[in-house]
């Protein structure tokens, strides 16, 4: 605009050449200046801009992770926080002497896995993350604005801890692999949160006495050791305590539902804040149906066979009950080895117990068979003697016998009429008509036998399933 408008000037006015160029000369520096002067402004602005976006970068990126020290060194310094000082209660708004509350700590604990569950040693393993979470009003910091979301540490040492332990444990250790781990967070309103990843072999006292057909509640309890609930109580974090991983497979149990309650503990020193979680596992019965019962119940009808075989095939019958009383004895031994000598008599027993006296009482039909066996040859020898002596007897009284009779003679005359027997009618019995068929005693107590064991059996089932398969939930305990 100012060059046009210079020539426009030229245009109109005809001076002399002197005016026209000292003319053209001050609009042309005019001209220069303003642009140098634009120039140089927008130069100005762009380099603060560009300072300004730095600055905002550098806090950005190292600014804030140097707060983090800077924090850690103001609230865990030399001199500024003792770790060996309990934490006061709620706003230390207690009425205690020292003017505190016991100090309230959430858990809550998250099932990883559960690897075995031992009968014998009644006990369990498992593998848990544990959390704990207190407020400590000592470790209360500057969020610069919500930058600083929480600090961790990895050092439980640095700061107060709860002195909870495992009260029904067994064994346990920490994982070190690749790093420990556990951690801590603290938060910028003074919240610790403690987690901690351990595994646990916890000890479990079990009732075998519906064994395998039983519900088994294994608990886990943590308590304080040291601080009575006057200065420290754990309560249950609000709303979900305890997580179990999903898909959560046990080798012979699973786990129905678990409960959480407190155990508080009262001793001559105190009362101490417990905790606790009831876990309830259900025995699977496809295993012990498989390996136990179906086994036995063959072995049972295995001995009847004997009952099928003859009277005479005694080497056949006596290695058949021999072997089939053994195998129960070995079966029953190997069942009882994998459980703890109790002083009562569990589910497993009395069915181990009824299939062996069967199989035992298989063997003694048998002998009580031969012995009848016996008998009835030691009878028929009997009665071949008396038919073969009264035959010798009657004749050698027909030999002697006169052929003459005399008519006076009355003895002559009573031999001479015919003997009569009175017998009571018999009534027909099907039963009595059945064993008629078998003449003698041997056979027919093999034939009662083979109807007498499985309907014995079969009512025996009938009663031991329904006993322990419908009865009520609370005859468990």
């Amino acid at each position: 605009m100012i060059r046009g408008g210079f020539w426009h000037f030229r245009r109109r006015n005809h001076a002399s050449g002197a005016a026209a160029a000292s003319a053209a000369k001050r609009i042309l520096a005019f001209d220069m200046t303003a642009t140098t002067s634009t120039t140089l402004a927008l130069f100005a602005v762009a380099i603060l801009v560009s300072l300004c976006c730095t600055t905002t970068d550098a806090n950005d990126k190292v600014n804030f992770r140097e707060k983090e020290k800077q924090v850690l060194d103001q609230i865990l310094g030399p001199g500024r926080y003792d770790a060996r000082i309990r934490p006061s209660g709620v706003n230390g708004t207690g009425k205690g002497e020292d003017n505190s509350n016991p100090t309230v700590v959430n858990v809550n604990i998250f099932l990883r896995s559960i690897s075995k569950i031992d009968d014998y040693k009644m006990e369990y393993s498992v593998q848990l993350t544990f959390r704990e979470q207190w407020t400590d009003e000592r470790l209360k910091y500057n969020d610069f604005g919500g930058k600083l979301k929480y600090l961790t540490l990895t050092d439980a040492s640095r700061v107060w801890m709860p002195d909870l332990f495992f009260s029904n444990e067994k064994e346990g250790h920490f994982h070190n692999i690749i790093m420990p781990n556990v951690y801590i967070r603290i938060f910028p309103y003074g919240s610790v949160l403690y987690s901690i990843r351990i595994s646990l072999t916890l000890s479990c006292p079990m009732n075998l006495k519906l064994y395998p057909l039983d519900r088994q509640v294994c608990s886990l309890k943590m308590a304080s050791y040291g601080w009575t609930t006057d200065d420290l109580v754990f309560l249950w974090k609000d709303g979900d305590p305890v997580q179990v991983v999903k898909n959560l497979h046990l080798p012979r149990f699973t786990l129905e539902k678990f409960l959480t309650d407190y155990c508080n503990s009262k001793t001559n020193t105190g009362e101490y804040s417990c905790l606790k979680v009831d876990l309830m596992f259900k025995r699977e019965f496809s295993y012990y149906l498989i390996q136990i019962y179906i086994p036995c119940c063959m072995l049972v009808i295995v001995s009847w066979v004997s009952f099928w075989l003859d009277q005479g095939a005694v080497p056949a019958r006596v290695s058949l009950g021999v072997t089939t009383l053994l195998t129960m004895a070995t079966q029953t031994s190997g069942i009882n080895a994998s459980l703890p000598p109790v002083s009562y008599t569990k589910a497993i027993d009395v069915w181990t117990g009824v299939c062996l006296t069967f199989v035992f009482g298989a063997l003694l039909e048998f002998a009580l068979v031969n012995y009848a066996s016996r008998s009835d040859m030691h009878r028929e020898n009997m009665k071949k003697q008396r038919r073969q002596q009264y035959e010798s007897e009657h004749a050698l009284e027909f030999e002697f016998q006169p052929l003459v009779r005399h008519p006076g003679d009355p003895m002559a005359i009573e031999k001479l009429r015919p003997c009569e027997i009175h017998v009571p009618p018999q009534r027909d019995n099907c039963c009595r008509s059945w064993l008629s068929k078998f003449p003698t005693r041997s056979k027919r107590i093999d034939v009662i036998s083979r109807i007498t064991f499985p309907l014995v059996f079969a009512m025996f089932n009938l009663v031991y399933w329904s006993t322990y398969l419908f009865r009520d939930e609370g005859e468990e305990t």
